[in-house]
């Protein structure tokens, strides 16, 4: 089901800004039983992100009276939530009277094996580097061209994710992840002040962290770093968190705290 609107399986206008320049924020979340699982996160971070790009965001309750009608379509599945800068003009130049576009659409739920969960994922480097731009760095903007190339370096179904470094070599996350490794009792996460996502899902593993007993850094990580690491983890607001297993010549063990983690995910709803 899409809404645009509020209106169902309305059309995106062609000079939508959203379609025209990649000029819009997204959030993808869980649709369970409750349609605000986490929801007071994923609007704050959607309001923020397109605070970021001068975006107007709708209001909360016009999302939540279109999530509800999504609701009734599907009790468990994917809902995305878009905010492009609206209707525009032909030219680069954003207008500041632009009445912004709000896109509700839902999905099912990507059928990734159970094995997933139970044995962890293998991943491998990819190719493409993430460039820098301070200014888009953490936002979920819908220019998302350097996602779409990385993975589209790979078709083997065994490989469940890709790791993307920016240009000094620094791992960023995966193409659809975010990166934790744990050594000893501290938790490492990239810093994104140059490139990547900052996600809902990686801003709660870092609140869960201190109650794990474990002290958190977040820092530039080196592909050696992480390959060095006791226990590496990737999450996002649909998988939750896996291990990863292996990537490329390296092995790793079960792990003590992707359990754990993956547990607070799953009964934490604030």
């Amino acid at each position: 089901m899409m809404l645009v609107n509020g209106v169902a399986d309305a059309m995106i206008q062609p000079t939508d800004r959203g379609l025209s320049y990649g000029d819009g924020i997204f959030r993808t979340l869980l649709l369970r039983d409750a349609f605000n699982r986490n929801w007071q996160r994923h609007y704050a971070k959607l309001a923020a992100d397109c605070l970021r790009l001068g975006i107007v965001c709708p209001e909360a309750s016009l999302f939540e009276q279109d999530i509800i009608r999504c609701k009734q379509e599907e009790n468990v599945g994917v809902v995305k939530l878009t905010v492009t800068r609206g209707i525009g003009q032909r030219g680069y130049m954003p207008q500041q009277a632009a009445i912004p576009t709000r896109i509700v659409s839902t999905a099912p739920l990507p059928a990734y094996a159970p094995q997933c969960i139970g044995d962890g994922v293998a991943v491998r480097v990819c190719q493409l580097r993430l460039s820098r731009q301070p200014l888009l760095a953490g936002i979920k903007h819908l220019n998302r061209l350097e996602n779409v190339l990385a993975r589209g370096e790979w078709q083997d179904p065994d490989i469940m994710e890709g790791l993307l470094q920016d240009e000094a070599g620094y791992v960023i996350g995966g193409t659809m992840t975010n990166v934790f490794a744990v050594r000893g009792r501290q938790l490492y996460t990239p810093e994104l002040s140059n490139s990547g996502i900052a996600g809902v899902t990686r801003e709660r593993m870092l609140g869960f962290a201190v109650g794990l007993g474990l002290s958190v850094r977040v820092t530039q990580l080196s592909l050696a770093d992480i390959l060095e690491s006791d226990e590496v983890m990737l999450c996002n607001s649909i998988i939750g968190v896996w291990q990863v297993r292996e990537l490329g010549q390296k092995r790793w063990q079960k792990g003590q705290y992707v359990k754990l983690f993956r547990a607070l995910l799953e009964t934490d709803n604030d």
